[in-house]
């Protein structure tokens, strides 16, 4: 493992980085295969399909659970939370078009403002030029929801919303309403760790194979925990 760590923006929010994590990411995808055909991720704003990865999943749990095991000593001296519980791993994949994203989907998110919810990122098998990337919302400043800032946050997220154009698409880079402030390539068996309240987005580029298929499109591991 080859560990870093950066700071992004104005908060200097720590984000983790890993490389050669596992040391066979192939192996991690060959499990992804077996579990394929995935469900869509009816039950967030992901744009694609994701599989919920459960203890009858056998040695696709247990990767899961060796990941967070791995990832322990980076999360304790990161973000100062020595213990955690694992609150969803799943294997996931981005393929709806751009053409039927929703506007939550064309903008970057948080996934909670608790400071101790954690995300974690495996890339498995991810096309040349994607990856992941930190924002900042323009209007208001904000790089990472709270408590004290989120009902703030949703307000002008809600009003850039209602003006972006129905062909938007993905977003890639800065724009009117948010700030790209750092991009982390992805590469296979590379780890991000982050805390949820980090605004973020998939870097997805045009022309990038938007496939359910684990063979074809951009497969990765993503996890929750809650310290």
């Amino acid at each position: 493992m080859t560990p870093r760590l950066l700071r992004i923006g104005a908060s200097a929010t720590p984000v983790v980085v890993i490389d050669d994590f596992t040391g066979d990411a192939e192996a991690v995808a060959r499990l992804a295969e077996g579990l394929a055909p995935f469900p869509a991720a009816t039950s967030s704003y992901y744009p694609g399909v994701r599989r919920v990865l459960e203890e009858s999943d056998g040695a696709a749990f247990d990767y899961a659970l060796r990941c967070c095991r791995d990832a322990a000593q980076f999360i304790a001296g990161a973000f100062g939370v020595d213990r955690f519980n694992l609150a969803q791993a799943s294997f996931s994949m981005v393929s709806t078009q751009p053409a039927q994203l929703n506007p939550w989907q064309r903008a970057p998110h948080f996934d909670s403002p608790d400071p101790l919810h954690l995300a974690m990122l495996h890339y498995l098998r991810v096309p040349v030029e994607s990856g992941t990337a930190f924002y900042r919302q323009r209007e208001t400043g904000i790089e990472r929801v709270d408590q004290g800032n989120e009902a703030t946050f949703v307000r002008a997220a809600t009003a850039a919303a209602a003006r972006q154009s129905a062909d938007a698409g993905y977003i890639y880079g800065s724009d009117p309403d948010y700030e790209l402030l750092e991009s982390v390539d992805a590469v296979p068996d590379r780890l991000l760790i982050y805390q949820g309240g980090l605004l973020h987005s998939g870097v997805i580029p045009a022309g990038m194979p938007l496939s359910a298929d684990p063979k074809v499109g951009r497969l990765t591991a993503n996890f929750f925990l809650q310290g």
